[in-house]
Parts: C-alpha cells; sequence; structure tokens
C-alpha cells in the first residue's frame, strides 16, 4: 500500500505543513536533503512552485531535522535559471532559511552522470545530476497541471525532466540535444517515466491549490482544486492527480480510459517505480473537508 495524504485547503502554508504530518514520516532527520521544485519558468503557480509552498517546506524540513539543505534545479527553454529564481524570490529566501542552491543550467560536465535504463527509450540514456544520483534523502513539490506539449500531465514523474540537461551529452560527444529527442518522440511519455529510474524520492509534497486543467505547463486554464497531496510514491501521487484533474474537468487525453492506463503511470509500473493498481492506494485525509473530497476521489480512482 501507498499512502497520499490529501488536504482540502487554500491556504499552502497549513497545508504543506499537515499533508506532511498525516503521513506520519520523517525521512529526512539527520540527512542531507536536495530538493526538487517546478521552476522550468517564473510564471505563477501553478506555472511554477509558489513561493508560500517551498517556503513552508523547507521550514517543515528544517523542524524535522534535516541536515544541510540544496535546491537543485535548471529553467528553460527560455530565461535562466538564475534570472527565474531571482523573479521568484528564492535568492531571498535562501538567506532567509539557509539553504543552498545548485543551478543545474551552468553545472559543468562533471558534475553528471550517463543514465542508460535497460529496455529504454531512450537512444543512448541520458546525462542526470550526480547531486541527485547520490543524494542521502531527495524532497520533490510538483504542482498539478496538465501539459500541452505532448506529456499530457504534468506532476511528480514528468518534474523529473528538469533533472535532465536540455543539451548536454557525454564526455568527447559534444553538446546533444536532450530536450529535442524527449520532445520530438512519439514514446514522450514513456521516457519521461524511465527517467525516474535514476532517482527515488523520499517525500513528495505535491501543490493543487491551483491548477491547469488545460495548456500547460506555463499558462493554461486555471482552476481552483483547492488540495495539497504528499506521500512517497510517484506512481500513488500522480493517479490521485490525474483523477482529480478528472474531477475538476480537463483534456481529452488526461480523461480516457483508465487512470492506470495514462502512459506515464502504465510506463512507470512497468518499470516498477510504484503501486500497480488503485487498490493500493490509501488516501489519509484529517478533516471532514477533507474526507469528502477524498472520497470523491477514490471513486475516480476505482473507475480506473
Amino acid at each position: 500500500m501507498a499512502k497520499v495524504s490529501l488536504v482540502k485547503t487554500s491556504d499552502r502554508t497549513t497545508g504543506t505543513r499537515q499533508a506532511i504530518e498525516l503521513l506520519g514520516i520523517n525521512p529526512v532527520k539527520g540527512k542531507a536533503v536536495v530538493v526538487k521544485p517546478n521552476f522550468n519558468t517564473a510564471d505563477p503557480a501553478p506555472g511554477s512552485t509558489h513561493y508560500d509552498t517551498l517556503h513552508a517546506l523547507i521550514s517543515k524540513l528544517k523542524e524535522m531535522g534535516a541536515g544541510k539543505i540544496t535546491l537543485a534545479e535548471r529553467s528553460g527553454p527560455g530565461p535562466s535559471t538564475h534570472d527565474n529564481m531571482e523573479k521568484k524570490g528564492i535568492f531571498r529566501m535562501a538567506k532567509e532559511l539557509d539553504f543552498d542552491i545548485l543551478d543545474l543550467q551552468t553545472m559543468p560536465e562533471d558534475g553528471w552522470v550517463l543514465v542508460k535504463p535497460k529496455n529504454s527509450h531512450w537512444k543512448d540514456g541520458f546525462l542526470f545530476p550526480k547531486i541527485y544520483r547520490e543524494a542521502e534523502c531527495i524532497v520533490t513539490t510538483p504542482c498539478l497541471k496538465t501539459h500541452q506539449f505532448g506529456g499530457h500531465f504534468t506532476l511528480s514523474l514528468k518534474l523529473s525532466v528538469g533533472m535532465v540537461p536540455p543539451g548536454l551529452g557525454p564526455p568527447g560527444s559534444g553538446a546533444y540535444p536532450y530536450m529535442n529527442e524527449l520532445h520530438s518522440s512519439p514514446h514522450q511519455r514513456e521516457m519521461i517515466a524511465e527517467i525516474n529510474t535514476a532517482y527515488k524520492p523520499d517525500l513528495i509534497v505535491l501543490d493543487g491549490v491551483e491548477a491547469f486543467t488545460e495548456g500547460g505547463p506555463h499558462i493554461g486554464k486555471r482552476a481552483n482544486a483547492n488540495v495539497m497531496l504528499g506521500g512517497t510514491d510517484r506512481v500513488a501521487i500522480d493517479a490521485v492527480s490525474v483523477a482529480i484533474l478528472r474531477q475538476l474537468g480537463t483534456t481529452p487525453e488526461v480523461s480516457k480510459g483508465k487512470v492506470f492506463d495514462q502512459d506515464q503511470i502504465k510506463r512507470a509500473v512497468e518499470l516498477g517505480l510504484g503501486v500497480k493498481t488503485a487498490d493500493e492506494i490509501e488516501i489519509v485525509t484529517g478533516d471532514k473537508d477533507s474526507e469528502d473530497y477524498a472520497e470523491i476521489i477514490r471513486g475516480i480512482l476505482g473507475k480506473g
């Protein structure tokens, strides 16, 4: 069974803390933690991680006894990672909360390792940051949204795309356009899942206070889902999130078929990255409003 906490709230600070507390775990105590947000752009949430969500998350990690905390991320295409973080106020937050920032966009070649998953749809594997590959503890914080460029949705599994460089390559090979390979492939959604074989998160907090039900990842049709999710299983988090998008009313691609037949989720299950069926997901709540909404989501999951 995989536990997914669900908090019905419009308050990101309270919701982040409750989503973690409902899980009843502490995977960060005494460990160096690497945090993966969603700063592909600096667009307002859910186009990127909300300031309040990240602030509450890192504050909570510190209360839980985390050691050194490093935020590692890259943006693109578009403005640089540095510019996006500057616009979002992340450097100011880092000084206030005392955490480090690693800009993957400027990391030298020796900061990457080549990963070649078995039976992958990637032509020759992909480069992956050593900081995530070797991390003691990884915490990710995705948003709730659809993806108009072939991913269909961008949740906890697709957050991993921001860990792959857009145009570096193995030593001696010159620059290689990894993002071009990904986005031009008919197997894009399977390739997204395959990136996730390179690491395993210890904690996931998904901000679904606002969602994109169409469009995405940077701009789209907005809906107030008013929900925060927590968990450790990427498949379970994404399955619950797809059910929420369906409840809100979303694209034909995200709405069709069974939840576990969605390409990203189906491939992730094949790779052993999480639960195999909806029956293996336990949604936990802490109040009546959250439980009432969770029951609706369980019903959608139960249909597929």
